[in-house]
């Protein structure tokens, strides 16, 4: 018979065994792992299909080319689901056989579940793989087995629920825009402006939701001026190139400046959500859910808007005209001026907003 002292150690000596299997299996069980960087990988594997589809449809309507709306668009939308799952395997840091049986999960996930389907399958199947990847003679035939087996089982399961509810989510916020369209709009604007900044993916956020209507008005307005606001408002410290490397890039990189000094995060948010109310009221705009939480980045969010509002029947002139007004010089000025301010008071000061580009 073991004894209690022999007994509680063997206690205490089986989780450290089960985490160092983790740990060498490259599995974290943390916020960060899975809300933070399998959700910006999964905006990646969204950006590499459905947006670049909608971004293919959207010049081939207007250039016009058939073989960008009939062939690659539909193409490229297609396969969301299986780029959302390599994607997130890519971010959970799976290995090969892992990564390439995503695919599976993904087009389970995504035909049953939509996005939250797809991204839940992706992170099951991933992490399942992980743990039996190399652990078998006949590791070709197990692991693939084994992610496809349980990504796709919990993306059949759980991922429609979910994606319902985070569709039902999406209708109370865009029918809420509707009835109360200033204090949404500056609300939608905040957060989805934020959200863009952050590491937290706005684009899957927004897709997952299905925002729409004036609140993927709101939504867009709030990225742009984070995107055109940081690159205006850092100017003076990072030059054209820094604007550039911000407004079509993405202002995420101030992520280490934003934590140093938070209140830099203000005049672009500020601006975002003085512009809000505007676009969902007096100016109306809306976007596709794909691109709405994109703002000025490669362009997007403009190309969303314009892909809607011609869907909906606006006169061009009307579209380019908010699109140039609200996406750029709105945000542009109003950051300018805010940031400005902030910077008389002494609350921002000369290299609070300074980039080593030279090391990116």
């Amino acid at each position: 018979m073991k004894s209690q002292k022999e007994k509680k150690h063997q206690t205490n000596k089986e989780p450290s065994k089960f985490k160092a299997f983790l740990k060498r299996k490259d599995i974290e069980i943390s916020f960060q792992r899975y809300l933070i960087d399998a959700l910006s990988f999964m905006a990646l594997g969204l950006f590499a299909t459905l947006i670049t589809g909608v971004i293919f449809e959207t010049a081939g309507q207007f250039l016009p080319i058939p073989y960008l709306t009939e062939v690659l668009a539909p193409a490229a939308k297609g396969v969301a689901g299986p780029g959302i799952a390599v994607a997130v395997a890519l971010g959970l840091k799976a290995p090969p056989l892992v990564l390439f049986a995503s695919v599976i999960t993904g087009f389970v996930g995504y035909e049953l579940g939509g996005p939250v389907g797809a991204f839940l399958a992706a992170v099951v199947g991933a992490e399942f793989g992980k743990v039996v990847s190399k652990e078998t003679p006949i590791d070709v035939v197990v692991t693939p087995a084994v992610t496809a087996i349980t990504g796709s089982i919990v993306g059949s399961l759980i991922g429609p629920g979910i994606n319902s509810s985070m569709i039902a989510l999406g209708e109370v916020i865009n029918r809420a825009t509707e009835l109360q369209p200033i204090p949404m709009g500056i609300l939608v604007a905040g957060v989805m402006g934020i959200t863009l900044t952050l590491p937290i993916s706005s684009t899957a956020i927004a897709i997952m939701i299905g925002i729409a209507g004036p609140a993927s008005g709101a939504a867009v307005v709030g990225g742009c001026a984070q995107c055109i606001g940081f690159g205006i408002q850092s100017l003076r410290e990072n030059g054209w190139g820094g604007f550039v490397t911000q407004a079509l890039g993405s202002p995420m990189i101030q992520v280490g400046n934003i934590v140093k000094k938070p209140i830099i995060f203000l005049p672009p948010t500020l601006a975002g959500m003085i512009i809000g109310p505007f676009v969902t009221t007096i100016f109306p705009m809306e976007s596709i859910s794909a691109a709405a939480a994109t703002g000025t980045s490669g362009l997007v969010a403009p190309l969303g808007v314009l892909a809607q509002m011609t869907a909906s029947g606006y006169p061009a002139a009307e579209i380019w005209i908010k699109i140039i007004v609200f996406c750029f010089i709105a945000p542009a000025v109003l950051t300018w001026v805010i940031s400005e301010l902030f910077r008389k008071f002494g609350w921002i000061q000369h290299g609070d907003l300074k980039l080593h580009l030279e090391n990116m």
